[in-house]
């Protein structure tokens, strides 16, 4: 059984700091690419980062030298480093592992910035 499970969210003031982090199991870790997403009321689900098997790594513009992908291979988990957070950046954030055509989801983990 897949799981990919997320932790780290929380309330935090405008300019601070959170880092996510997402324990994955079920799936070999290192063979996936992952990527987290965000989503805040009445908006579509968007991509923020991307880090590949190989660790290569992509993000959105409106993340950009703000947000840092990383991950741990041995500890099988994703992190999302945020710094210098804004409202705007307000949402539920979801863990992806993907595989060729398999692919899974986190259940959320709610960050809340206060301006």
């Amino acid at each position: 059984q897949v799981q990919l499970v997320e932790s780290g969210g929380g309330l935090v003031q405008a300019g601070g700091s959170l880092r996510l982090s997402c324990a994955a199991s079920g799936i070999i870790f290192s063979l996936n690419t992952m990527r987290w997403y965000r989503q805040a009321p009445g908006n579509q689900r968007e991509l923020v980062a991307t880090i590949s098997a190989a660790g290569r790594t992509n993000y959105a513009d409106s993340v950009k030298g703000r947000f840092t992908i990383s991950r741990d291979n041995a500890k099988d988990t994703v992190y999302l480093q945020m710094n210098s957070l804004k409202s705007e950046d307000t949402a539920v954030y979801y863990c992806n592992a993907q595989r060729g055509l398999d692919d899974y989801w986190g259940q959320g983990a709610q960050v809340t910035v206060s301006s």
